[in-house]
């Protein structure tokens, strides 16, 4: 409640709606295209909000908020990305920024990814991470859904995880002036194509905040467990070897 506070009125120009109309293939059905939806609605179903904490922790910090349907994936993080060096050794363009990922749901993980340079000679670089990924790390256990925790923290009568009516105060108060405006039309409603990550301004929208996308690629590694299992053991039987 206390950060909330500190948390000032999000306004119209860092707020981007959007609504999601037919993919690109023409396979997939537009919003409009629910006949339970009236003809010509404006409601959104993408909306991406920044808002600032006004305290001397995160002065200056810009918070974006993301959400949607119909998008490219179905998933919850928080993504902290790391500014650039004021004297980096490498070019801006190929080093991209460190990011650290915080994955809540699917596949719950932690893990920062980073530019490194390749071991040589040379100056490349490639990106890397340092993962604690759920699956692999805790084979043996289950970790519940994020619902199952809730419904049995109610039936235990546990309210740390449900939101009090002080905060409940404050979050409307944050976003309830930009929300009359939406009713009124204020703010305009881009059409995405479903299966994209959003609007075509998000890329815009991300940078006017200091956000970037990196432009190296980067694929998150698939790795066996029974691979990495193996491995494990030849290392080991080389080791005794040489002992």
């Amino acid at each position: 409640v206390e950060v909330l506070r500190s948390i000032p009125p999000v306004v119209e120009s860092e707020v981007l709606l959007g609504q999601y109309g037919k993919s690109e293939d023409g396979t997939l059905p537009s919003y409009l295209d629910d006949d339970t939806v009236p003809k010509g609605s404006k409601t959104a179903t993408f909306a991406a909000a920044t808002f600032h904490i006004n305290n001397p922790r995160w002065e200056g910090v810009p918070f974006v908020l993301k959400c949607g349907k119909a998008l490219d994936q179905q998933k919850v993080e928080i993504r902290i990305q790391f500014k650039d060096m004021g004297n980096n050794l490498f070019q801006k363009e190929v080093a991209a920024r460190n990011e650290l990922v915080i994955r809540v749901q699917p596949e719950e993980a932690v893990y920062l990814k980073m530019t490194q340079k390749l071991p040589g000679l040379g100056m490349e670089t490639v990106r890397s991470e340092l993962d604690l990924s759920y699956a692999s790390r805790f084979t043996n256990l289950s970790v519940p859904d994020a619902y199952e925790n809730l419904i049995l923290d109610a039936i235990m009568g546990e309210q740390s995880n449900f939101v009090r009516s002080d905060e409940l105060d404050e979050a409307w108060r944050i976003f309830t002036p930009v929300l009359h405006k939406i009713d009124r039309g204020q703010v305009p409603v881009e059409v995405y194509p479903y299966g994209s990550r959003g609007p075509k301004q998000l890329a815009e929208f991300v940078a006017q905040f200091g956000f970037e996308r990196g432009s190296q690629s980067y694929s998150w590694p698939e790795t066996s467990q029974t691979a990495a299992s193996a491995g494990a053991s030849a290392a080991a039987a080389a080791s005794d070897s040489k002992l």
